[in-house]
């Protein structure tokens, strides 16, 4: 039985992160399975600054009673931490490269508003992959804090959509 070298691996993922720039790819993902000594698995995947999620805070409806002008918004909240929503303990994330819908429809109303009360399961928004509609469900119950992405917009895999605590 031969040892084969790390050398060649490392190469090997030189190579796909080169094929990766070339094609203008964001992920790439091979398995190799080697008799002797097992199965090599990469992942290779870059973030362009052009496929950054574009932050949007959605504001409620004004209450039709008179507000005391001195209460803040409970809606819209500053992120915390280092500032990147994908940190936030309620980040919904999109499990797919693809484009993201806040709406069953282009004319329907959206699935859910910040500062609604959502349920775990409920559906937040669309992501469409490949003519496919794929509907996102909220991963815990609680309220919608933050809307991160525009209707019709392209998300990344792992890319934040909305925040829900």
């Amino acid at each position: 039985m031969t040892k084969r070298s790390h050398d060649d691996d490392v190469e090997f993922i030189k190579a796909l992160a080169e094929l990766l720039s070339d094609n203008d790819l964001s992920e790439l993902q091979v398995k190799r399975d080697y008799p002797e000594d097992g199965t090599l698995n990469v992942r290779v995947s870059r973030v362009s600054a052009s496929a950054a999620p574009v932050a949007v805070q959605v504001a409620a409806p004004a209450p039709v009673a008179a507000a005391p002008a001195a209460a803040p918004a409970p809606v819209a909240e500053a992120p915390a931490g280092d500032g990147d929503p994908a940190n936030l303990p309620g980040a919904v994330t999109s499990p797919m490269v693809g484009t993201a819908y806040l709406s069953p429809e282009p004319d329907a109303a959206p699935f859910v508003s910040v500062g609604d009360k959502v349920s775990e399961g409920q559906p937040l928004m669309i992501v469409e992959a490949m003519k496919t509609m794929n509907q996102i469900p909220s991963p815990r119950a609680g309220t919608v804090k933050r809307i991160l992405v525009e209707d019709g917009a392209p998300v990344e895999f792992g890319a934040p959509l909305m925040v829900v605590e």
